[in-house]
């Protein structure tokens, strides 16, 4: 779509060029910011306020901190030191407080003469550095500090007003230093092109962008800084939706070739043979589906669902209505046991209707045929030629899909499965393989919050399945303290020979595979990226297969799968593993997603605090898939009062998926939930709050696509253009183009 051209950004200054090269330097490095524009959107984490001193009792540990206070008491001490000038080094302890709680400060040797002489009791100052702990008492080490006098210049009130503004802040760069550099840039402010429309500004009663941008660094009120925000918010929202409701309209004017089912074709004979009734939700989502499908532009629809919720047989019936109406389907999986999996379920699911051309093969039948990057070949050739020929109207596989060589007859739908799995650029090769571009749709097994998928997925439109198909059993989550009560993880393996004794199955779940210590190098990688509160590196399939084997499960067939085997070899333990001649398949985390094993009813995962709370879920997923009762139990070596163990109760506690998605996404805090779905880059939402601000997301969205529709080319509205090419750096501009 051609725009109005974008207008100069005026904020597009270099730092360097107003702060000076050094402490510009600083800023790039540290903190990512390189123009006017960049610190002016480095908003203060929070305010201080004048007469009113931190809570020193509230300070966390470890965290690098910036607090308010008044020294109570400044001592020097001096002490036999071989290392220092005449065996004498001196040590100065500065007592600051509060009213609420006192804190230490410790200054030693050359560093002490400054401080000695400027913090005298009675003098106020802003402190920062990292919180420790010694002699069981709080302490800063060196803080650095800025007296904030009453009588000079460097009065509270020239940079900060009523409230002091603390900005996330680095060791580098302390927070007063980030707000002088503020006050610096500030009346660049007043130049801020305002992205919003005036009509929504007046309407919403929002402040303007550069009075925005004032207050939020200079309140003198409370009110002042909620103003600010609520505008700041204002401006996320709706830049990002704008975005995504262009990639909307930009795709309602592609064509695409309508493909509704034949009455008595493919999909009505693969309904009549299915031994059970579509769930209320099964049948609703299809019908969205189906209706999307009947239409001359392409669908875009994410289906979401909880674990176990049938989206495999509602993507499907929308491949075989695509089929019936003459053309083809593929569908995408991000790995080759997820493939194979799925040609495996989809082929049982259809039996003699996916024997087409064949002997045996029912009057509709059409071939569904399995393409991986590891195939034979023979077998490979046989299948791009049926792709070709239109003799194959279902193609299941892995990005090998994507390769130039595939050629399909005519490709009318791709489903993606697992879509965060996948590179937008693969996303879109496929649908360069259409004569017009297909339909698509994206299965995900990750319940997202209904503002993240507004957020993320905004292209798409969205169907939910919650609802488990009628039989499934509900699945018994423990958490198991390991560390605390080792006899709780001697009876989880009993457990486990009780439910084989029954007929069942189980899984175990390591985080890692094990062999990664033959090389040094890669080990000491690994070293240095353990988690600092917990030294032992994490549990391996290789090591616990063999505990297993030889200890707890003595007697038991034990078999291993990991991401590094040979696919022959995964496809093979899977195989022997479903028939029901393996009892416990250790294994990492290659069955998070689509792996179905009816019989495996326990699941044990190691170090499970290591696994994020979707993660978990995933898992947790693979056990009570048939009649009898499933059972998930989280071994963990952390300690009862961790986040990482509160984290695991939360797990324990419910089985809905979108609850712990949300736990989820308020313990990662959401960065830049753009960025984090697609390319990890940098933040783009400084404000909004995707689980708070849902109400503003809704709003911003429906104003953003009302725009669109009456204006897609943003005519008049060049502020707006110039925010838009802000958001969508390169990599976004490829994730939302290709959508």
């Amino acid at each position: 779509m051609d725009l109005v051209p974008a207008l100069e950004e005026p904020l597009n200054q270099p730092l360097k060029s107003v702060l000076g090269p050094a402490t510009a330097k600083v800023m790039a490095e540290h903190l990512g910011l390189h123009t006017v524009g960049d610190l002016l959107h480095h908003y203060p984490r929070r305010y201080e306020e004048r007469g009113q001193l931190t809570h020193l009792a509230d300070l966390p540990m470890d965290e690098h901190v910036t607090v308010v206070a008044q020294v109570a008491d400044a001592r020097l001490h001096t002490f036999a030191s071989s290392r220092a000038p005449r065996g004498k080094g001196q040590r100065l302890e500065v007592t600051i407080t509060d009213g609420s709680g006192r804190l230490q400060l410790v200054f030693f040797g050359a560093g002490v003469h400054k401080p000695h002489k400027e913090l005298l009791p009675g003098t106020r100052a802003m402190f920062a550095g990292k919180v420790s702990v010694f002699n069981r008492r709080l302490q800063l080490a060196h803080p650095a500090y800025e007296l904030l006098r009453g009588d000079s210049e460097e009065t509270v009130e020239t940079w900060a007003g009523a409230l002091i503004p603390i900005y996330p802040a680095t060791a580098k760069l302390e927070s007063w230093k980030i707000g002088k550099a503020v006050q610096t840039v500030l009346p660049s402010a007043q130049e801020a092109l305002d992205p919003l429309p005036d009509s929504l500004r007046a309407g919403r009663g929002l402040l303007s962008l550069p009075e925005a941008l004032l207050k939020i660094h200079r309140p003198h009120t409370k009110a002042d800084i909620a103003d600010a925000r609520a505008r700041l918010k204002w401006d996320e929202a709706f830049v990002l939706q704008v975005a995504l409701a262009r990639r909307r309209y930009a795709d309602a004017q592609l064509p695409a070739v309508p493909r509704t089912p034949s009455p008595d074709g493919l999909l009505a004979a693969f309904d009549d043979r299915l031994p059970f009734t579509l769930t209320e939700g099964q049948q609703k989502v299809s019908k969205e589906i189906f209706d999307d499908l009947a239409t001359d532009h392409p669908m875009h629809r994410l289906l979401q669902g909880e674990v176990g919720s049938g989206k495999t047989l509602v993507a499907l019936r929308a491949m075989l209505a695509v089929v019936d109406a003459g053309g083809q389907a593929a569908m995408l999986a991000p790995t080759e046991v997820l493939a194979q999996q799925h040609h495996r379920s989809v082929t049982e699911m259809m039996g003699d209707l996916a024997q087409g051309g064949m002997l045996g093969g029912a009057e509709h039948a059409t071939k569904v045929v399995l393409l991986t990057g590891s195939m034979g070949t023979a077998a490979r050739r046989q299948a791009l030629l049926d792709l070709a020929t239109g003799e194959a109207g279902i193609v299941i596989g892995t990005h090998a899909l994507i390769e130039d060589k595939v050629q399909f007859h005519d490709l009318g739908l791709v489903v993606v499965d697992e879509q965060h799995r996948f590179g937008v650029e693969q996303r879109d090769a496929l649908r360069g393989k259409g004569k017009q571009p297909p339909h698509l749709l994206v299965m995900t097994a990750t319940p997202i919050p209904r503002t993240v998928a507004m957020t993320v997925f905004g292209d798409l439109e969205t169907s939910v399945l919650d609802q488990l198909p009628a039989g499934r059993s509900p699945i018994a989550s423990h958490v198991v303290p390991a560390a605390d009560k080792p006899h709780f993880l001697a009876r989880a393996w009993e457990r486990v020979r009780e439910e084989v004794a029954k007929g069942h199955q189980a899984y175990v779940v390591c985080p890692r595979i094990g062999d990664e210590e033959d090389d040094p190098k890669k080990a000491g990688k690994k070293k240095a990226a353990e988690d600092e509160a917990d030294k032992r590196p994490p549990l391996a399939v290789l090591d616990v297969a063999e505990q297993l084997r030889g200890g707890p499960l003595k007697g038991l067939t034990v078999e291993v799968l990991h991401g590094r085997m040979q696919p022959d070899d995964k496809d093979a333990v899977m195989r022997r593993f479903a028939a029901g001649d393996t009892d416990v398949l250790v294994a990492t985390t290659v069955i998070e997603v689509g792996v179905n094993v009816p019989n495996a009813t326990v699941m044990v995962i190691m170090d499970a605090d290591r696994f994020g709370v979707s993660q978990l879920h995933q898992l947790r997923g693979r056990v009570g898939r048939g009649s009898a009762p499933g059972l998930c139990l989280l071994v963990s070596e952390m300690p009862e009062a961790s986040a990482a163990r509160q984290r695991l109760n939360a797990v324990a506690s419910t089985l809905d998926g979108f609850e712990l998605s949300r736990i989820d996404l308020e313990q990662r805090r959401e960065g830049d939930v753009l960025g984090q779905a697609q390319s990890g880059a940098r933040s783009s939402l400084r404000v909004l709050a995707v689980i708070e601000d849902e109400e503003i997301i809704a709003e911003a969205r429906e104003e953003a696509m009302a725009l669109v529709e009456s204006d897609p080319e943003l005519t008049g509205l060049p502020g707006l253009r110039t925010a838009l090419d802000a958001l969508l750096d390169e990599e976004r501009e490829q994730y939302l183009e290709k959508g």
